[in-house]
């Protein structure tokens, strides 16, 4: 009902399950995304749930849950329990075919990986990402955005980009 009258006044809600290696930059890049600066944050511990609401030039609103789950190696087996509902989600290659193969994940569901820290020297670009993980992912949609969170670079347009995406897989 709720999504119904949603969609009747012009407003979308979307769920995003964010997920990767602990300290890859996830809870940064979600308070960047929030509140449009950078956040110091001690890291995630379980996990944490961000509402935004991103409206468009045209007054129609789009509502994100955001599931920020921590990447510590004992809190990874838990990972696919918050995918059941996800519009999309964001993961690190170690565990990306493991999940790729998660019989509850939907074949529409695209993957977007945010490949943060690129003010590192040694940071890997977005197009040699998509090729090393190409093959775990199939013929599922997969889209890498380079970014850094501290700095906000490449994030300015993500909730417009990640809605579209969404509104594409949904509609397959």
């Amino acid at each position: 009902m709720g999504n119904a009258l949603g969609n009747l006044f012009g407003c979308h809600r979307y769920q995003v399950v964010m997920l990767g290696l602990d300290n890859s930059g996830k809870s940064t890049i979600v308070y960047r995304l929030k509140f449009e600066h950078y956040v110091q944050r001690s890291p995630t511990i379980g996990f944490n749930c961000e509402k935004f609401r991103v409206t468009s030039r045209l007054g129609k609103g789009k509502s994100f849950i955001v599931w920020d789950i921590g990447g510590q190696e004992t809190i990874r087996p838990l990972w696919k329990t918050y995918l059941r509902q996800a519009d999309v989600f964001d993961e690190a290659r170690v565990e990306m075919a493991n999940l790729m193969r998660f019989a509850n994940l939907r074949d529409n569901v695209p993957v977007v990986l945010l490949a943060n820290k690129q003010d590192l020297p040694e940071a890997k670009t977005g197009d040699a990402i998509r090729q090393l993980l190409a093959p775990d992912v199939g013929k599922r949609y997969l889209k890498v955005i380079s970014c850094c969170a501290i700095t906000g670079e490449g994030l300015d347009d993500f909730f417009p980009e990640l809605s579209h995406i969404i509104t594409e897989a949904r509609s397959v």
